[in-house]
């Protein structure tokens, strides 16, 4: 028994010493009975100096106490016998200095943290930073600036996300574990120019991801390109939009975009309509992108700004002798320069009879004669045709040319105006945003709900232009350093107020309010076609012949104001 009894008590005072933590007991009368060799390390003493001596008495209840270069943590709990009686005391005492030294490295290593951070996004070159695994990691405001694309776009993603035409040169730093210098590519949604900086992040041998600066150069070639269009009227254009660059998800642009896609598929004529500003230029170009001829010219013409003579030798062409001033050895026209292309007249209604005949004469015959020549020269031409005008009004007072009109409308697509696409504008609020981020060096992020209710509340007699004329007064109110457009950002909307600054409400009229004539007149022509069209129970035949307009006029009309 004796024996047992020893044993047990040679195996807890093993136990006991084997402890980290410092263990001191004591016994009814404050004699310390039991001192581990923790506390002997802790403390200083030996066993054999304290056993049998009288403790403090101090308490030391989760208590800090320093001893020395040491501090440490104190805790005591009574001991007490089978009938509750306190017999003695023990103390376990617990060295904190090493966890004081971390909790001050690691403050040391979060203030560092936050200094290179406000370093990075204080710097004006672009960083962006990805994990080993090639992951977004970090960007900075300069990045969002740059390349029009936010966090949300960008952390977490594959660093694949903000290429536009290029191999990623972070994954190839991760691959090979070598630094690339002075690549050329294009970055973010408006394909920037830049040249990128990528070196490997390695901590001894191991690495942890890549960064890489990345350098604006599209601002010497835009101001190249800015020059060579201030020498002609007319651009010259490859085609630089898709289908994927139109925004909306509205039903009446969800149909426009949809038959467009089927038209982009055959060689027919199209004629784009809608009002100035909602984008019919786009369309043209997303149409030719996506049809055969991709690969050919694409080469756009305004009918407006040329007088018809000056028009009539672009579109054409004019061999020598032509007229006073012309070129020796004459000159292609366009519609030669198009060839195996397309050709975007944009504001057809515009153009002359006498010009009106020879492009018809291009569309049945596939054919051109030069100014100055008879002699025809085939011509393999795309033609999309825009216009806001009524053509069918135009048609009725003579102005334009039936047959030419049949030609042109094969396939029309109507593009509905911004204040029948409500469920669109967010979107194209955020879309526009983004590349007026890489145009003016900003990085706003979201828009204030006050700011977008009122944006939404507005009817936008101006369209899709007008919206981006908007936003783009709106960021030049901001602050450099603002992420958020609010409502005192916005300016007064409406063309009264664009003029002369006051108040657009009561500058149109109190009954009104804030609409333009044009607004209020397609709403009361709404109002009356829709009254007519129930008296005549759907009748478009019946409609029209009361109205007192052609048929086609009317469906134009409907189609117009969204009641097709």
């Amino acid at each position: 028994m004796y024996d047992e009894l020893a044993r047990r008590s040679r195996e807890l005072e093993v136990i006991i010493n084997s402890t980290h933590d410092a263990m001191v007991a004591v016994d009814q009368a404050g004699r310390i009975t039991l001192f581990n060799a923790a506390a002997e390390r802790l403390t200083g003493f030996k066993r054999e100096e304290v056993m049998g001596k009288l403790a403090s008495g101090q308490p030391e209840l989760n208590q800090q106490q320093e001893m020395g270069p040491t501090t440490i943590i104190t805790n005591r709990v009574p001991v007490r016998d089978d009938s509750g009686q306190v017999i003695g005391a023990v103390a376990v005492f617990r060295d904190i200095s090493e966890f004081k030294s971390l909790a001050e490295e690691i403050t040391n290593l979060r203030e560092i943290q936050s200094l290179l951070e406000a370093i990075i996004n204080a710097t004006q070159d672009a960083i962006s930073v990805v994990d080993k695994d090639g992951k977004g990691l970090l960007i900075n405001p300069a990045y969002t600036r740059l390349t029009g694309l936010t966090q949300a776009d960008v952390i977490g993603k594959p660093a694949t996300v903000d290429i536009a035409e290029g191999e990623s040169m972070h994954m190839q730093v991760l691959r090979t574990r070598r630094p690339v210098r002075n690549v050329r590519m294009k970055v973010g949604p408006l394909r920037k120019d830049v040249v990128v900086n990528v070196a490997p992040i390695l901590v001894g041998d191991e690495l942890k991801g890549s960064v890489g600066v990345i350098h604006d150069t599209s601002e010497i070639i835009q101001l190249t390109e800015e020059l060579e269009r201030a020498r002609t009227l007319i651009r010259r254009l490859e085609a630089k939009y898709t289908f994927e660059d139109i925004v909306g998800v509205s039903p009446s642009m969800v149909a426009a975009v949809d038959q467009a896609r089927r038209a982009a598929e055959t060689p027919v004529t199209v004629l784009l309509r809608g009002e100035s500003g909602t984008g019919k230029e786009l369309f043209a170009h997303a149409i030719h992108s996506a049809s055969p001829r991709r690969t050919g010219q694409f080469i756009r013409v305004n009918c407006a700004t040329l007088s018809e003579t000056l028009l009539e030798s672009e579109l054409f062409g004019y061999v020598e002798g032509a007229f006073t001033g012309a070129r020796r050895g004459g000159r292609r026209g366009l519609f030669e320069e198009a060839n195996g292309g397309t050709i975007f007249l944009d504001e057809i209604g515009e153009i002359s009879p006498n010009l009106q005949a020879k492009l018809l004469r291009v569309l049945q015959e596939r054919e051109i004669i030069r100014v100055g020549d008879n002699r025809p020269i085939p011509v393999d031409v795309r033609v999309i045709a825009a216009t806001n005008v009524n053509l069918e009004l135009a048609l009725e007072r003579g102005a334009f040319r039936e047959d030419l009109y049949y030609r042109l409308n094969v396939v029309p697509i109507f593009i509905p105006p911004l204040r029948h696409r409500g469920e669109d504008l967010p979107l194209l609020v955020n879309h526009t945003i983004r590349k007026l981020n890489q145009a003016y060096g900003r990085c706003v992020e979201t828009v204030a709900p006050e700011a977008m209710a009122v944006l939404a509340e507005y009817k936008w007699p101006g369209n899709i232009r007008e919206l981006e004329n908007v936003l783009s007064r709106a960021m030049i109110n901001m602050r450099f350093t603002d992420t958020e457009l609010r409502l005192e950002h916005l300016p007064p909307l409406g063309r009264q107020a664009g003029a002369d600054g006051g108040d657009a409400t009561a500058t149109n009229g109190g009954a009104y309010g804030n609409r333009t004539l044009a607004e209020i007149m397609a709403d009361k022509e709404r109002e009356v076609l829709q009254a007519v069209l129930r008296d005549c129970r759907g009748n478009k035949t019946e409609a029209a012949r009361r109205l007192g307009i052609a048929t086609r006029s009317l469906y134009y009309k409907l189609e117009r104001l969204g009641l097709s």
